[in-house]
């Protein structure tokens, strides 16, 4: 493993200042999650996109929160093909053996993968149209969510449209997964789409009753 190279420094000394600060106020806590395991009330299904940071918009602590981050925020549908599937690995976890209430699916604005798929559908993406790509065949998940969306006019009208079906889109692919649909039926797990506007702080919730994303 001659290729791995120390930590950047700059990393280095926040650590060392979060050990020193952070770390040292809260130790007890600290040791109480290691002692007692994980509980969290609620998984996150986020982007990878840096910009996106759901524990400081809800205010969470350490431990309570499941989050899982992938490209788009994409879950897929249930395909128990023997294969790799580390989104469904995540979602069986936290549904089966971390019990959670809730599943929260978090999009947003401006997202790269979202304009990688409305690129790629339109015919503007050649590369990712390339079965090496892993970004295209992920984002080939979308593909239905551009369909009800193709004739919206405006490229920003189109990708916020296509930003939230992504949210839809894993909505409905979670629902494919037996232990999901049973914990939903039974009252013990709820759903819900996010879409967060960055620029702007704000954050939408699809309504399942009106079918729309309205205003929390």
């Amino acid at each position: 493993m001659e290729f791995a190279k120390p930590l950047p420094a700059y990393l280095a000394k926040r650590y060392r200042g979060w050990k020193a600060t952070a770390f040292a106020e809260n130790r007890a806590w600290y040791r109480h999650l290691a002692d007692e395991g994980q509980h969290p009330r609620a998984m996150i299904i986020s982007c990878c996109d840096s910009r996106v940071h759901v524990t400081a918009i809800f205010g969470a602590d350490q431990g309570e929160f499941f989050i899982h981050r992938n490209i788009a925020n994409l879950v897929p549908p249930y395909e128990p093909d023997g294969k790799q599937h580390g989104t469904s690995a995540a979602v069986e976890y936290a549904v089966t053996a971390l019990k959670v209430a809730h599943i929260v699916i978090v999009g947003h604005s401006n997202c790269g993968g979202v304009q990688g798929c409305l690129d790629m559908c339109t015919g503007h993406a050649p590369a990712l149209e390339d079965k090496s790509s892993f970004v295209g065949r992920w984002m080939d998940l979308l593909r239905p969510g551009y369909d009800r969306i193709k004739d919206i006019e405006g490229t920003d009208a189109q990708r916020r449209a296509l930003e939230k079906q992504a949210i839809l889109v894993s909505l409905d692919n979670l629902m494919t997964f037996p232990f999901v649909a049973e914990a939903v039926k039974a009252d013990k797990l709820t759903l819900h789409g996010l879409w967060n506007d960055i620029g702007e702080g704000g954050l939408e919730e699809f309504d399942a009753a009106t079918g729309k994303f309205v205003t929390v």
